[in-house]
């Protein structure tokens, strides 16, 4: 009785809507995996636990983890870089390396180095938000002109004036 090779099975059928996400995530996994990367959280989430001006002008491209070492802790992540910012973010690295463990409450990354893939930049998406008018801004203005600290007075603005362009449902 010969094994039947794995590529002849047909594709098992999910009875079930399936969101793009999750389609695209049996196909994205196995690439990432050879990257180094266990999941998608670093690719998706980068905007968020990257520090300025890293956020936008790097993008991750490896994880390299130490091989055979015990008791090493983290890896080495490689960075597609902004040529303008490669060596700000040369000396920057531990910054870097800092925010990423701290978004995820471990030592991940040990080292930043940058990849020798070219940068690429992502277009950006057109706006599809109506600007806010003067009279909301106004109104958002007076309502948080007593805040005494500048800081929150202006992130309350930030705040408002997003609110204020949320479409209500």
């Amino acid at each position: 009785m010969a094994a039947k090779p794995k590529g002849d099975e047909p594709p098992r059928r999910l009875n079930r809507a399936v969101s793009v996400s999750e389609a695209l995530g049996a196909a994205l996994d196995p690439v990432l995996k050879k990257r180094g990367f266990a999941s998608r959280d670093i690719l998706a989430h980068w905007g968020a636990m990257a520090p300025a001006p890293y956020d936008k002008v790097t993008r991750p491209d490896k994880l390299s983890w130490p091989r055979g070492e015990k008791g090493a802790e983290g890896a080495v992540l490689y960075l597609r870089c902004h040529p303008g910012h490669a060596l700000a973010l040369a000396h920057e690295g531990a910054r870097v390396a800092a925010a990423i463990n701290r978004y995820f409450g471990y030592i991940l990354v040990n080292q930043v180095r940058m990849s020798a893939e070219p940068f690429s930049e992502m277009e950006a998406l057109p706006e599809t938000q109506p600007a806010l008018g003067d009279v909301a801004r106004a109104r958002i203005g007076r309502a948080v002109e007593k805040v005494g600290d500048p800081g929150m007075r202006d992130a309350l603005k930030q705040l408002g004036q997003a609110m204020a362009q949320k479409k209500p449902k």
